[in-house]
């Protein structure tokens, strides 16, 4: 496959970035970053500057690998960017690659983002206190069905930003609802269920992400496909601890 890649390079946060073209050649086995790795060689072998772009464990578990491409986050196919390959473009394709963009975002480099925000709002409130002791101690405790299935999928979320990306308002709600609902379901996150809440939508607020107006585009781009009621959990659960006073 013979492709064109429009590519974002900009050397710092603080300098201005701009797009540019680059030719490449690539199996429709590979996957997309291995793509970028080819291209990075090549890049290497001419001397130049190779494209910065975060990656981790290249198997769909860790989210590090999340790119705008062609203007939809991780690209055509609903996964992360490194399960995405290269038989989803056809020989002779345009393909427009760019960092996430949200305020709270910042560029570091080229294609690789800052999303310390993400682990502040964490750090203000997705944890428990509780001393659930070695293995056979946290099994002590019952759980319904119904609870720990929902806790389940709400933890599946791995922290990427493709809702971000996605968002029009820039909002990162359905990751914060996924946070609040995993641990809201378990008996272990009761003790600090309503302080939780108000804690990491202020941090929310504060890292400078949107509102949100449920427009569902983070849903759509979600490679874990973490459902939209999470995000009426966050509601629910905001308006109850407001009005116990947290």
């Amino acid at each position: 496959m013979k492709l064109t890649l429009n590519i974002w390079r900009q050397a710092s946060t603080a300098s201005a970035g701009e797009m540019k073209t680059y030719q490449v050649e690539a199996s429709p086995d590979m996957s997309f970053l291995e793509m970028l790795d080819v291209l990075n060689e090549e890049l290497n072998e001419k001397g130049e500057e190779p494209v910065a772009f975060d990656s981790d464990c290249r198997e769909g578990i860790c989210g590090m690998c999340g790119l705008m491409i062609n203007g939809e986050p991780h690209g055509p196919e609903r996964t992360t960017t490194c399960q995405l390959h290269m038989r989803s473009f056809a020989d002779g394709d345009t393909i427009t690659i760019e960092p996430w963009r949200s305020t709270a975002f910042p560029v570091l480099k080229d294609l690789c983002v800052d999303r310390g925000a993400f682990d502040r709002i964490i750090q203000s409130g997705g944890y428990i206190s509780v001393n659930t002791g070695a293995a056979p101690d946290a099994h002590a405790t019952p759980v319904p069905k119904d609870n720990a299935d929902r806790a389940f999928d709400a933890a599946t979320c791995i922290g990427c930003g493709a809702c971000v990306a996605a968002c029009p308002n820039g909002s990162a709600t359905l990751f914060l609802g996924a946070k609040v609902t995993h641990l809201g379901e378990l008996p272990q996150g009761q003790a600090e269920r309503w302080s939780r809440v108000v804690d990491m939508v202020g941090q929310h607020d504060h890292e400078g992400f949107g509102g949100c107006t449920n427009i569902g585009e983070c849903v759509a781009a979600c490679p874990k496909e973490i459902p939209l009621d999470v995000i009426s959990q966050l509601n629910s659960d905001l308006r109850t601890a407001i009005r116990k006073g947290h």
